[in-house]
């Protein structure tokens, strides 16, 4: 029977061999956690490499994701279907095996790592999802939600801001069954990190509330052990190893330097290291009894099979409960949703109030609520002005695991990240509100809810000058554009109730991506519109209101400022001219339309066009061509009340009816 250090080791040659093969990557933490990765992936995780979908199985992230090639190899040697071809082709072209982890759930990578800290983040996400789903649905003699979720981190992620915004937050909620290694190697790129980081990490992870195992030996096997037996023994706080690790261990020349970090450590490193642990197999070989000592299908699936057999039992015990956690771990949608909010936009559409679309949006959220109980939302300290609490809100805490409602605190990136990681989880529909001016502290993590396809929804409220006399710190001008431009995201900025009620059912029933909601503080006047029209907002732009005839004039508007420019529109019909007024609360979705639908909105033939959004105008010259107006602002706003700052920066009637006689003067 190989040793743990042999088992170890065929970590740190995977990880050397198939960095030097790609002369590109990360290969000293790999070599300074495999001797914490042996022990956790063989004796502590639980987990099926047969079915990586297994719903109970325990959750593992490497917030750390340049070392990545650490979990490449686990995955590899315990027998996920991630193959040693795979592992040659690192870093290459069409390879799965990338630079950083992106989540492929069929391979065992559970969550997109490489921005450091915000792994951590994802981490807390997926052990918060865990006891949220376990007081559910478990009951007294029947547990079929028990999983832990670990996860390794390094000295970067200690650094970045947003590991405080998340630590302080778990243990608040007294996440018992997350566990964090940290791998305290006392090197980053630029050398050693003495120079710039030497606070006290273990008082500072005790200060949050976490039970803390500190001055670890990060290499000797048995402590490891006994580590994560005292971590899992704690269940009222999460657990932080402070793990004393050599970066790039084994490494005879360059091991506990910089130089083992970001580079490929050579071949002369290599062969010097093969002699130095006494390891003889050629690259990417990996012996016969290390390979069978590391093989985990069996006892995974065994595992496997005594949770199902509880799973069974519970179906019998109580098959209602059981079809709705079904239900909500194949993210399938109830039945009932599509005709509840079918009603609901009826509704609003006759009604015809005139609210803020930030209340519009809350009245979404109560109708939507009660039959839909993934829907897990919160806000990061602006639950009033966001407008994000539902009437049947049960604030979420650790003496209350089952609610559906978070305080996140002033922590909007920290509460991004964390609801990426619990729709990564699985059985939730994550929803968070702040003001659109502070996406911006929030932006990477949306940026990685869109690389994932994770179906989170950002509720972005306060969403221009109209918010008034906050002033240009909280006025957002660039931020809709900057959030347009991310791939796979689809943002709505809707003009009124009907509007708002559509976007958030394309925001429940497309899941292949997050949404952002951009909604107005101020009230806005509800537009007029038959039932063809509603049947057309979902796809992004719509007519909303036409000419006889061939139109002159196309005029295109967001949000509040639709209604602005319908005044416009109908004074410009009543001096004569033929203007079309284009709705356009979503680019992303109208879009992707087929060509014959965007020809029918904005038929190439009339050159005459008009944008207005109170935004930056850069995006909207695609739309109206170089020839077109634009009424916009690519100024910081002031501190003013709303309608002063309308009137200022040229956002009226009168000003958008002068946008279109200069199209006719061309």
């Amino acid at each position: 029977m190989p040793t743990r250090r042999q088992l170890a080791n065929a970590i740190r040659f995977l990880s050397m061999d198939a960095v030097q093969k790609a002369k590109s990557g990360h290969p000293g933490a790999p070599m300074g956690m495999a001797d914490i990765a042996e022990v956790l992936w063989r004796d502590v995780l639980k987990y099926n490499p047969g079915n990586p979908l297994w719903w109970d199985r325990d959750r593992f992230v490497l917030s750390n994701g340049h070392a990545s090639m650490l979990l490449y190899s686990v995955l590899n040697l315990t027998g996920y279907p991630l193959s040693m071809e795979e592992i040659r082709q690192f870093r290459q072209l069409g390879s799965h095996t990338p630079g950083h982890p992106e989540r492929e759930l069929h391979l065992g990578i559970e969550t997109t790592t490489g921005p450091l800290g915000q792994g951590f983040c994802n981490a807390v996400g997926m052990a918060l999802a865990e006891r949220t789903l376990a007081a559910t649905f478990n009951r007294p003699g029947h547990t079929i939600v028990d999983h832990h979720t670990y996860a390794f981190v390094g000295d970067g992620c200690m650094m970045e801001g947003i590991t405080h915004e998340a630590a302080s937050f778990a243990g608040t909620q007294q996440l018992g069954k997350l566990i964090v290694v940290y791998d305290d190697n006392g090197i980053s790129i630029d050398g050693r990190v003495k120079g710039w980081f030497t606070e006290d990490t273990a008082k500072r992870f005790e200060a949050y509330g976490w039970h803390v195992i500190a001055q670890l030996d990060g290499h000797d096997s048995g402590a490891i052990a006994d580590a994560f037996t005292a971590a899992r023994a704690v269940t009222d706080k999460p657990s932080f190893i402070c793990a004393t690790t050599i970066i790039g261990w084994g490494a005879p020349n360059k091991q506990g330097t910089a130089a083992m970090h970001g580079e490929a450590p050579g071949e002369e490193e290599v062969a010097a290291t093969r002699i130095n642990l006494g390891w003889t197999s050629p690259p990417f070989e990996i012996p016969a009894d290390i390979r069978a000592a590391w093989d985990q299908r069996e006892k995974g699936a065994q595992a496997e099979a005594a949770w199902h057999q509880a799973w069974t039992a519970y179906q019998s015990a109580f098959p209602a409960l059981a079809a709705e956690y079904e239900r909500r771990m194949a993210g399938e949608l109830p039945l009932v949703l599509a005709g509840a909010m079918q009603s609901f936009i009826d509704k609003v559409q006759a009604e015809g109030a005139v609210l803020a679309t930030r209340q519009s949006s809350q009245a979404a959220l109560n109708a939507v609520g009660p039959i839909l109980p993934e829907l897990l939302g919160g806000s990061a300290d602006l639950t009033p002005s966001n407008g994000t609490l539902r009437k049947d809100s049960l604030v979420l805490t650790a003496e209350k695991p089952d609610g559906n409602y978070l305080h996140y605190g002033v922590r909007e990136f920290g509460m991004s990240a964390i609801m990426n990681g619990m729709a990564a989880h699985g059985a939730f529909v994550p929803y968070g509100g702040t003001f659109l001016t502070f996406s911006d502290y929030a932006r990477n993590a949306v940026r990685l809810a869109c690389l994932m396809r994770l179906g989170v929804v950002f509720i972005y409220t306060h969403d221009s000058i109209g918010l008034g006399e906050d002033g240009p710190t909280h006025q957002p001008i660039e931020h809709i554009s900057n959030l347009r431009l991310i791939p796979h995201m689809d943002l709505w900025r809707p003009c009124d109730g009907v509007e708002t009620a559509v976007a958030w059912r394309c925001a429940l029933t497309d899941r292949s991506g997050p949404t952002c909601l951009i909604l107005t503080r101020q009230s806005v006047v509800h537009q007029a519109r038959n039932a063809a029209q509603v049947a057309m907002i979902e796809r992004g732009g719509y007519v909303l209101i036409d000419c006889d005839g061939v139109p002159e004039a196309l005029v295109i508007a967001t949000g509040s400022e639709v209604g602005i420019a319908a005044d416009a529109v109908r004074a410009q019909a009543a001096g004569g001219r033929r203007i079309r007024l284009v709705s356009m609360p979503s680019t992303t979705s109208f879009d992707r339309q087929d060509a014959a639908y965007r020809q029918s909105v904005l038929p190439d033939g009339v050159t005459r066009r008009v944008a207005v959004e109170a935004g930056a105008r850069g995006l909207w010259w695609k739309y109206v061509g170089l020839k077109g107006q634009v009424v916009g602002i690519d100024t910081f706003g002031h501190s003013a009340p709303a309608k002063p700052l309308f009137e200022f920066f040229g956002f009226t009637a009168a000003n958008v009816g002068k946008a279109i006689d200069a199209t006719f003067a061309e």
